[in-house]
């Protein structure tokens, strides 16, 4: 199982990167940490070059974005979506994510 993005989401890493003039290589860094009231949170990260190879270290690509997870945190993400929305309930990108078993209501964390 991988890590997939959305169409809205790839939009909107491309427009981001476009207004940081940087339309090199796209690598997303998405994990999870401790916290939140659900008890763990997402992190995403974009990073401007590649990092070192590290041992446990899985990289995916979805519709041209590459994506780098710790193994730690795929354990948690695997099947996950990364989307986008601009609607009326708030504006960001979240995780779709069918591992969660309970989701906080501001979706900003999750427990499995």
């Amino acid at each position: 199982m991988s890590i997939l993005i959305s169409d809205k989401a790839v939009e909107r890493i491309l427009s981001i990167r476009t207004q940081q003039n940087k339309l090199d290589e796209i690598l997303v860094k998405v994990g999870v940490d401790s916290g939140g009231c659900s008890g763990l949170t997402y992190s995403l990260d974009f990073l401007d070059e590649q990092p070192k190879t590290e041992e446990g270290m899985q990289f995916f690509e979805s519709k041209g974005i590459k994506l780098l997870v710790d193994m730690r945190s795929y354990l948690y993400l695997a099947g996950t979506q990364l989307d986008y929305s601009d609607g009326l309930e708030g504006k960001g990108f979240h995780f779709e994510n069918p591992n969660a078993n309970r989701v906080c209501s501001c979706g900003e964390s999750f427990s499995v």
